[in-house]
């Protein structure tokens, strides 16, 4: 007997039993390479979580399109033991996994709370913005510029220096319309 289901044309792997000294850990992945490091370890049947939001993103031609991006930019999340370290580590774009073996653990409850969170409610990623840090206008006639966070006591406001002239502006912004300059 076949050991592999298939629904329509599309083989389903058999579902392995996770023995209980797997435990699951994050990975850090090189930049944008997330869903590409996932699909390398369903490939190698290694279980994996890549928490993604969703959001419409408006291109210069004006379409507007809905994206899938990662909650956790350049981490994804993987069960495995001991032995699958090594196998895990082989796969394109993994940069290393995150902690050390005896501090690396991620409780089982923190990601079955991320998954149901997911499912129930919008989740978007949090980027602390940190005053006197560089950042950039995502949205509006403004978008693009960088410059310097300062906060005043209801408001973010984002200074623009003309470097040049040595010379700077002030506008008050929400905090969803910046980003930090990496």
């Amino acid at each position: 007997m076949n050991a592999d289901r298939i629904a329509g044309d599309i083989c389903i792997p058999p579902v392995l039993a996770v023995p209980s000294e797997c435990r699951w850990v994050a990975v850090f992945t090189a930049p944008r390479s997330e869903k590409s490091v996932q699909r390398h370890l369903e490939q190698r049947q290694i279980e994996s979580f890549l928490p993604l939001y969703h959001v419409i993103h408006s291109w210069k031609n004006r379409q507007r399109v809905r994206v899938s991006l990662p909650l956790f930019p350049g981490y994804i999340f993987v069960r495995l033991d001991r032995q699958h370290r090594s196998a895990v580590l082989q796969v394109p774009r993994v940069i290393y996994i995150v902690g050390t073996e005896a501090q690396a653990e991620i409780p089982d409850a923190e990601i079955n709370a991320l998954r149901d969170a997911l499912t129930h409610a919008d989740l978007t990623p949090f980027m602390e913005l940190v005053v006197g840090e560089r950042v950039r206008i995502k949205a509006g006639p403004m978008a693009g510029i960088e410059g310097v966070l300062v906060r005043k006591p209801d408001s973010l406001i984002f200074i623009l220096t003309v470097n040049m002239i040595n010379q700077s502006a002030a506008l008050a912004v929400n905090a969803e319309d910046l980003e930090p300059v990496v």
